[in-house]
């Protein structure tokens, strides 16, 4: 299981590391929800970090939908880091009706030869997430959707993400479940989703703040109790009760 934590600062990205993370979300701007951190913070959190960093692509958080120009600046941003040691970029664009925007997508995508990607929150606010999970299955380089499943945050949403990681088995997509995600509760989200990664933020920060530095003992809890669910399934055979995991 796969512990994604967000960093804005190269001595977060360390402390989530020394805490046990699997992943960093490197992102400026996280009150706004994330924003595409500078060149030179992407540089240096790529060659400090020995865990993959993943690097947000948003120009500003005013909504999901970019004009030409925006996303011109996108490309370059994501040029820019194929330069970098970065193993992946955070992305989401939708239309004007809500629906995956595939036009604006498949700019992105044709920029971001070698990454990772992952399709950010911008898929809670699809008309129909199932619909957007079907578009966005139709494209090999996303690897996974970060999502609270369509709700304020993950834990409220345990049918919904259930129902996600269902729809998503043998696509070749992740669900990856965030916002809200801390120790209590964790477990049983887990357990009632099948998920296989989740997302941290505020939750392993010093007084649970968004703007504050990452814990390695806040990161370490989240960390020992997806190795307790790991452990528990692997004794239950795969995927005790929930939904089919993938391999």
């Amino acid at each position: 299981m796969k512990l994604e934590i967000i960093a804005t600062r190269p001595e977060d990205a360390l402390a989530a590391e020394r805490g046990g993370a699997d992943r960093i979300e490197l992102v400026s701007g996280m009150l706004e929800g994330g924003l595409t951190p500078s060149i030179g913070l992407a540089e240096a959190v790529a060659e400090r970090a020995s865990i993959p960093v993943n690097v947000m692509i948003r120009p500003h958080s005013l909504s999901f939908r970019y004009d030409r120009e925006e996303l011109a600046v996108m490309r370059a941003d994501i040029r820019a880091i194929r330069r970098t040691r970065a193993a992946g970029i955070v992305l989401g664009a939708l239309t004007a009706e809500r629906t995956v925007d595939a036009a604006a997508l498949e700019l992105l995508l044709g920029e971001a030869e070698h990454l990772s990607v992952t399709f950010h929150r911008a898929f809670d606010e699809a008309r129909d997430l199932e619909e957007a999970l079907a578009a966005l299955a139709r494209y090999p380089q996303i690897d996974r959707i970060l999502t609270s499943g369509g709700r304020r945050t993950a834990p409220e949403a345990a049918p919904e993400l259930r129902r996600l990681v269902q729809a998503a088995a043998g696509t070749g997509i992740e669900i990856l479940a965030g916002s809200g995600i801390r120790a209590v509760g964790l477990a049983e989200l887990v357990r009632e989703t099948g998920i296989r990664e989740v997302h941290a933020g505020s939750s392993v920060r010093v007084d649970g703040h968004p703007l504050r530095q990452v814990l390695p003992e806040r990161v370490r809890e989240l960390r020992d109790i997806l190795g307790r669910l790991e452990a528990e399934r692997a004794a239950a055979g795969g995927s005790g009760g929930q939904p089919p995991l993938r391999s």
